[in-house]
């Protein structure tokens, strides 16, 4: 019962995010839609994590490599996602307001993706390896 309120507030939490970054690109005083390359980053996002789980070893040691290159990876991805609309307004692809919209969708997104690995990625009998 507790998992299943966690997946409705992370779904409602991703929906939010998800309007801040449709409401950047479609509003008529926009207008630009390059901000939705966002979306790529939230896709690639996990792939470190994933990775790390799979190829890392199942000892319980504070800190791996695998695991420490997953992090560095997921930074860089994250880092560049908040980097990108920047540099679209920046050379005035798109406007300001826009970016901060996305820059707010984005904040919304990445946290909800903490709290997705937060509370399905403990290991035990309901993880998110059964999704």
């Amino acid at each position: 019962r507790c998992a299943f309120a966690a997946l409705v507030a992370l779904s409602f939490s991703g929906a939010i995010g998800l309007t801040f970054l449709m409401l950047g690109c479609a509003l008529e005083y926009y207008g630009v839609y390059w901000p939705l390359f966002v979306l790529i980053f939230y896709f690639i996002c996990p792939i470190p994590h994933f990775i790390a789980k799979r190829v890392g070893d199942d000892s319980d040691a504070a800190s791996s490599a695998c695991r420490e290159l997953a992090y560095f990876f997921t930074t860089g991805i994250v880092v560049s996602a908040f980097g990108f609309p920047i540099i679209l307004a920046r050379v005035e692809a798109i406007k300001w307001g826009a970016c901060g919209l996305v820059l707010a969708g984005n904040a919304v997104i990445f946290l909800t993706i903490l709290g997705f690995f937060l509370v399905f990625g403990r290991g035990d009998d309901f993880s998110w390896e059964q999704w």
